[in-house]
């Protein structure tokens, strides 16, 4: 054996959902590039070669090969948008809005947002590793095996900093991949609820600069994070959001945004012509915005989670965007106030239901698409040799079963940079 040879081979999927081709657009989301009896063939953490699994046992017959015994073998999810890294909880909130408080009167009232800053305000760099660390393997379980992480619960340059200092603490300490977002636009802090322009210059004029020199001397290893804002009535208006994100991409920052979650402010017209990276919720989203949004290079990132998590009947119009010839991906938004949900079969599973897509039309917008999101398309998002060997075998036999099942895990093994990490419970035995 070569040290081109594959060291381990996974074979016999029933199917093996390759995604080839790229980001899906429009009516072409949903293409699995499907292999029956199917075969992955790694070498030192990357994928080597693709095909059945009769020519790939007898190209490499020396390998370690690892039966998938007749079951469904696919690209780990991509999680693109997510707000892992918190403190506390908001259980309580939970309960007002079953009383009929909405999202925005409990964010005035000091709730919401403000609640978590205070929280995570509160506690150091390792009690936020060790409240996250459990939801970063809950993720991983369900087959997440990369996500997306925003700071924006320190509303203040010190615990932002803080937020992404336990970002990058922890991607060293498991096995999932984590992408940082530098979210200080997350809503108005207390101290300039009068101020919110001055909260804005503050932003542009010392946090951003100040993150630039910081992570040239803590992670300069690492592409810059992406800056986020929450364009949103009751957070930042457009002409604030456009500052923040123009001064962010004059620094080198590249972007996403939050938009037309609760009303449509044109935010997704505004990511479109800036070249943001995504557009994301996207409830409210007009028309001509869609239009604009899916005639560019920036993804719309829906977050079924969010209005099912709120008991909100309206959730991202997925086929008009489709329609319109759209990239359209999924994320779970996990966080402690409308969305605590680690699990992306589950937001498949609702995407289905909520959003009208097909099974292989989901998986699609949360692999490939979601990988796009992040602008790592050309690394992960599908089985293609050269890319990470980011793997899941589910507990399946056909594909259809994700979105057609809910509330349970279909994932029986995660292969994160060709490690294989057995997650399904073993057989009971007989006693």
């Amino acid at each position: 054996m070569t040290s081109n040879d594959p060291t381990l081979i996974i074979h016999n999927a029933s199917q093996l959902l390759t995604l080839v081709g790229g980001p899906q657009r429009g009516h072409r989301l949903g293409d699995l590039g499907i292999i029956d009896n199917g075969a992955v063939a790694i070498n030192d953490g990357q994928i080597l070669d693709v095909g059945r699994s009769e020519n790939l046992l007898a190209r490499y017959p020396d390998c370690e090969a690892l039966d998938a015994s007749g079951r469904v073998v696919m690209p780990g999810f991509v999680d693109p948008h997510t707000h892992l890294v918190w403190a506390g909880d908001r259980a309580a909130e939970f309960s007002m809005r079953l009383q009929g408080k909405t999202y925005m009167q409990i964010l005035a009232a000091g709730g919401g947002i403000l609640s978590t800053m205070r929280a995570t305000r509160a506690v150091s760099v390792v009690d936020l590793i060790q409240q996250t660390k459990p939801r970063a393997w809950d993720a991983f379980i369900h087959g997440t095996t990369t996500i997306e992480i925003k700071t924006g619960y320190g509303l203040n340059l010190a615990d932002e900093l803080k937020q992404l200092k336990a970002i990058l603490e922890l991607d060293r300490e498991v096995p999932i991949d984590l992408v940082p977002t530098f979210l200080a636009a997350h809503a108005i802090p207390p101290e300039y609820e009068a101020q919110p322009e001055a909260y804005v210059d503050l932003i542009c004029t010392e946090m951003l600069p100040e993150l630039l020199a910081w992570w040239g001397s803590n992670a300069e290893d690492r592409p810059l994070p992406f800056l986020d804002v929450f364009c949103e009535k009751g957070a930042f208006d457009l002409a604030q959001s456009r500052r923040i994100l123009e001064r962010a991409q004059g620094l080198g920052f590249p972007l996403k945004i939050h938009a037309d979650e609760f009303e449509n402010l044109g935010g997704a017209a505004l990511a479109a012509e800036l070249g943001a990276a995504s557009a994301d919720h996207l409830v409210k989203t007009c028309p001509q915005d869609i239009e604009e949004l899916a005639a560019s290079s920036t993804v719309a990132v829906s977050l079924p989670g969010t209005p099912f998590g709120l008991g909100e009947d309206k959730y991202t119009p997925a086929k008009a965007i489709i329609e319109a010839d759209g990239l359209l991906a999924l994320a779970t938004d996990t966080n402690p106030g409308t969305a605590w949900c680690e699990s992306m079969p589950f937001i498949t599973a609702l995407a289905c239901r909520k959003m009208g897509l097909t099974p292989a039309q989901a998986i699609a917008a949360s692999t490939i698409n979601a990988a796009a999101a992040l602008k790592l398309e050309e690394s992960i998002g599908s089985i293609e040799p050269g890319k990470q060997a980011d793997l899941l075998i589910l507990k399946v036999e056909d594909y259809q079963h994700l979105g057609y099942r809910f509330g349970t895990n279909l994932v029986a093994t995660v292969i994160k940079r060709g490690r294989v990490y057995v997650v399904e419970p073993p057989a009971p035995t007989n006693r």
